[in-house]
């Protein structure tokens, strides 16, 4: 670029420092250093402006139109804006030094001093207002600006002003005002649009850049342009020094000036803004040296058809040819601003490319790296682009069969048809990650099962550039997953028909038992003078409790048996069964007890716990043919890993129970809790007991384990939660279900589809003291309570016909009734698991005591309640 650069303008600094004198105080002087150097400055300026203005006064044809402007107001005006406003003492003293050594009136030069301020300052604050300060020389349009705001009203101000004074001081006469006006305004303008943009320029030239060459640039220039004005308006042509030949070419010779054009032009195409003002301005001082001669274009009889000529040509040769240089400049500017971008910005691609590059290598060596994932790019249509290894290994296409290629060449051909390819990428698309797993193709055609995603790719403006999808090879996971699913439905499958067979086998086995005793003792009723109708009373008795054992042995293990726990405490309630479990055991077996005083709370049904506690004493008592010793001890335990399930961590209370029997072999200990599973005699035992004991274990949320060695005995231990945080049952409700003799008289609405169900239940409750009635349905007991009968409990069967069972009616008399007591009953039913927990349920078969505990706890006395009838 060379010396082009050196037109970008001034620096920033040197605007900013005058952008900040033109608004400083004008008498703002600061510290005693920088008054100093301010004093330095006015000081230079004052010698220079008062040097060249009295110039005019030995050198008369410098100032050829004897204008008391001298020099023009251009050269203040350069001032202005290159110092600020402060430095309007120098420039009033430059101009009126010259006036006050001749004889000049004060109010004439006064009037050329405060004239030249005021059109500089006025001119300043125009050109920084609206042609960007001393900037006003970098564009051609800031040119015209200064121009115009140079020929007025700059100059115009000067010379009004400078006029003016003259009158005053009684120089020229009111006719000849206006022309000396004139004349004064013409130099003036011609003066300030010739040395305003040469001191300017020049002043705010960078330093950094090469003076020297455009040093030797500006003496060519100025070189060239001298000799064609000395040409064109030059002493040296005339007279006696030249033929009569030549004589006759003179009057044309002033048309020489036009080959000033191809200097200046030069200077204005290279940009160069100081060589074109500075040739602009030898070339007018030629101009100016004929004007002083009247050489031809400007003769002495028309002094203002000469100005007016003189500042016809300094305008063509200054402004125009600045403001192509200006415009080159500009160019020139902006061109190798775009050219030091466009560098940087190959820099930065060539730094990116090579970042890229590398982040492509370390990609490619990263997939290439995986060797158990298939992953390779789509575009936005689904076209491979990228292919590693192992997606080569796994589908066995080469990344020059495959890339360019549809990725729905791996699916089958039904979901191709069908636009799974395409529904996969939508996917993507709108999740963003689509997890995909199925059967694809290989090359050779065979399936494999792939599972994997499909994400989509995005630029930084968030637009899709494409796809990537990760696949992996899981054909042979799959296929052990469908053995071994298949193994555990075989497995699942040979235990579920040998459960059936062995439950099968044992429920027709004592239930045929059942049978036989009580058709005979039915048979024996038939005959009632027969003595041994008594013992058949009876074994029908211990049949059926017989048969409720076995009933609620089964629900219990396949934890289908409706509990009703309480908070009870373990401790006083295994006391209390100690009289059940010696019964329970033979004479030569020895009870041992090993119970806390502490309180023990656990949440449990207790008549369960007390059979779980009785099938293990007689399983016990089974072992133990020659007697022995039975152990019953109850502790706290922290459960661990070895005591199973997932509740690490938990106080437990762990009743061992404990018997120095024959022990169980170890290939039969892990089929104690299995169901019909027993090593008794046939018809010793029903293979239940034990797994009774699992079931309720596991529905209160505990576990049971066994421990046992031949000829050393066998322990079986109960784990049960701790519910230490829960109220223990009180002793006044213990109380107050101790049994009454004599409960007063009460209504029950017993209600039940079966007649003969509620003759039995009506007759337990007539024995107990109540008096009964029955409906059949729900909606037929509810009618009952609307009409308005007193009743003081609703006793109902769960499964009845109609649309209301007994869940149903419960909730519709707790709406509509809230103190009448509710309570429920049923043999065993998926209906009971509706019922809310607070809802009693009594288990068929029941006996008169059991009625009588249920009723008890939950209907007190008619003296406990408001009232024994409903709200009708």
């Amino acid at each position: 670029m060379g010396p082009q650069r050196i037109f970008d303008g001034p620096p920033q600094r040197l605007v900013m420092e005058s952008a900040r004198l033109g608004k400083a105080d004008l008498f703002d002087l600061g510290s005693a250093r920088g008054a100093a150097s301010y004093l330095a400055e006015l000081l230079a300026v004052a010698a220079i402006y008062g040097g060249l203005a009295a110039s005019a006064q030995f050198l008369p044809a410098i100032n050829p139109a004897a204008t008391p402007l001298w020099p023009p107001t251009g050269l203040a005006l350069a001032l202005v804006m290159l110092r600020g406003y402060r430095i309007w003492p120098a420039i009033l003293v430059g101009v009126v030094s010259p006036y006050l050594m001749s004889d000049r009136s004060i109010v004439e030069f006064g009037a050329v001093g405060i004239g030249t301020l005021l059109a500089a300052f006025a001119g300043a604050w125009l050109i920084g207002r609206w042609s960007n300060g001393p900037q006003t020389f970098s564009t051609p349009t800031s040119i015209a600006k200064f121009a115009t705001i140079s020929l007025a009203p700059t100059t115009v101000i000067s010379s009004t002003i400078a006029v003016a004074g003259s009158i005053l001081a009684g120089e020229p006469g009111v006719s000849d005002s206006v022309v000396t006006w004139l004349t004064w305004w013409l130099a003036d303008a011609a003066g300030t649009l010739v040395i305003a943009p040469v001191v300017v320029l020049w002043a705010t030239m960078p330093l950094r850049m090469s003076f020297e060459r455009i040093l030797l640039e500006t003496i060519a220039v100025c070189a060239l342009v001298s000799v064609i004005g000395i040409a064109a308006y030059g002493p040296l042509f005339g007279g006696d020094l030249i033929s009569n030949d030549l004589n006759t070419l003179l009057p044309h010779r002033s048309l020489l000036g036009f080959l000033v054009l191809v200097p200046l032009m030069w200077a204005a195409l290279r940009g160069n803004r100081c060589n074109v003002a500075t040739a602009a301005l030898v070339f007018i001082g030629m101009a100016l040296w004929g004007f002083s001669l009247g050489n031809d274009p400007f003769p002495k009889a028309d002094l203002n058809g000469a100005l007016l000529s003189l500042l016809v040509l300094s305008i063509s040769v200054s402004t125009p040819p600045l403001a192509l240089a200006a415009a080159i400049a500009t160019h020139q500017t902006a061109e190798a601003h775009l050219r030091a971008v466009q560098d940087q910005l190959n820099r930065q691609v060539e730094r990116k490319a090579l970042a890229l590059d590398n982040v492509r290598r370390h990609f490619q060596s990263l997939i290439e790296g995986v060797v158990d994932y298939a992953i390779f790019a789509l575009d936005k249509e689904g076209h491979v682009t990228s292919w590693n290894s192992t997606a080569q290994k796994i589908i066995g296409y080469t990344p020059e069969e495959i890339i360019g290629k549809h990725f729905g060449i791996f699916y089958r051909p039904d979901e191709r048809r069908a636009g799974s390819p395409a529904h996969a990428l939508e996917l993507a698309i709108q999740e963003g990650k689509h997890d995909v797993e199925g059967w694809r193709i290989r090359k050779n055609g065979t399936p494999f099962f792939i599972t994997g995603s499909v994400s989509s790719s995005r630029d930084s403006a968030g637009e899709l550039i494409g796809f990537i999808s990760i696949l992996r090879d899981a054909t042979e996971r799959r296929d052990a997953e469908e053995k071994l699913v298949q193994a555990r439905e075989q497995l699942a499958m040979s235990q579920k028909m040998e459960a059936i067979g062995k439950l099968t086998g044992g429920i027709a086995h004592d239930f045929n038992n059942l049978l036989m005793i009580i058709g005979g003792s039915a048979q024996i009723f038939a005959r009632l003078l027969d003595p041994k109708l008594p013992r058949a009373i009876e074994a029908i008795q211990t049949a059926a409790k017989r048969g409720e054992s076995l009933t609620r042995q089964l629900l219990t293990f396949s934890r289908h048996q409706h509990l009703s726990p309480t908070v009870v405490d373990l401790n006083a309630s295994i006391k209390n069964m100690r009289t059940m479990i010696e019964s329970s055991l033979r004479g030569n077996i020895v009870y041992n007890e090993n119970v806390g005083g502490d309180a023990a709370p656990v949440k449990v049904d207790l008549a369960e716990l007390e059979l779980a506690i009785v099938n293990v004493a007689v399983n016990a008592r089974d072992a133990m043919v020659n007697g022995g010793t039975f152990t019953l001890s109850v502790h706290a335990v922290t459960v661990d890993r070895k005591t199973g399930d997932d509740r690490h961590g938990k106080v437990f209370f762990a009743i061992a129970l404990s018997d120095t029997g024959t022990g169980i072999p170890p290939n039969l200990l892990s089929k104690m809790f299995d169901p019909f599973f027993t090593t008794k005699e046939v018809g010793k035992g029903t293979g239940l007991g034990l797994s009774q004991v699992y079931g309720f274990a596991h529905q209160a949320g505990g576990t049971v384990t066994a421990d046992s060695k031949v000829g050393q005995g066998t322990t079986i231990t109960i784990y049960l939660p701790s519910c230490a945080e829960e109220q223990i049952t009180s002793k006044a409700l213990a109380a107050a279900r101790t049994r009454a003799q004599h409960p007063p008289r009460q209504t029950v609405l017993v209600v039940d589809d079966s007649a003969d169900v509620a003759d039995v239940t009506s007759s337990l409750f007539e024995h107990l003291g109540y008096e009964t009635v029955y409906r059949d349905s729900a909606e037929a007991a509810l009618k009952l309570l609307e009409a308005g009968t007193k009743i003081d409990l609703v006793f109902s069967d769960i499964v009845m016909p109609g649309t209301i069972d007994g869940v149903g009616l419960a909730r519709e008399i707790r709406s509509r009734y809230p103190s009448l007591p509710v309570a429920l009953t049923t043999g065993y039913s998926d209906a009971a698991k509706a019922a809310p927990p607070n809802l009693k349920i009594l288990r068929k078969p029941f006996d008169t005591e059991a009625l009588r505990d249920f009723i008890q706890d939950i209907a007190p006395p008619r003296s406990a309640r408001s009232s024994g009838a409903p709200l009708a």
